[in-house]
């Protein structure tokens, strides 16, 4: 393992940094999705909720909150949307009135039925071009840099208490 660091404070440009290639690669990919989910009144953010509901990884908003890194109000904002469209509903709970549980209307049902051919479509449209050992080694590395990430700490910006802003 290389721990000499690859980026220089001195010389970092916006156009050559990872993060800048990452923020557009994610920009491009939602975008696509928001086109191809049009057909289901749906956004690319609103799938998470549909697929996690679908797939019984969450059940409450506070779930959905944690798995997809989202705020309650961000959280509630995003139900409100999907609860007046049909796609899900809430319900306190039988055996614990201050919990909200999700549910999946006929219509998000419908939806997450559709959802995986919608997925694998943008995914190829958007890898045009690509190889598998290309797609394999370009999953590769983005799941060692997600790896990398703190755990459960608070980023320090890079500076150490002696350092001088």
């Amino acid at each position: 393992m290389n721990s000499e660091p690859l980026y220089d404070p001195r010389t970092i440009q916006l156009e050559t940094s990872l993060g800048y290639y990452l923020a557009k690669a994610r920009n491009a990919l939602i975008a696509r999705s928001d086109l191809a989910l049009k057909c289901l009144d749906l956004t690319s953010q609103q799938v998470g909720v549909i697929m996690l509901l679908a797939s019984g990884r969450a059940r409450s908003p506070q779930e959905l909150s944690r798995e997809m890194s989202y705020d309650s109000g961000s959280m509630t904002r995003m139900l409100d949307r999907l609860e007046k469209k049909g796609f899900v509903t809430r319900e306190r709970s039988d055996a614990d009135r201050r919990i909200v549980e999700l549910k999946l209307t006929e219509r998000g049902t419908e939806a997450a039925a559709r959802l995986p051919d919608i997925g694998a479509a943008v995914l190829n449209e958007q890898l045009s071009g690509f190889s598998r050992a290309e797609l394999d080694t370009l999953t590769g590395l983005l799941a060692r840099l997600i790896a990398n990430a703190p755990a459960g700490t608070a980023p320090s910006c890079g500076l150490e208490e002696d350092d001088e802003v």
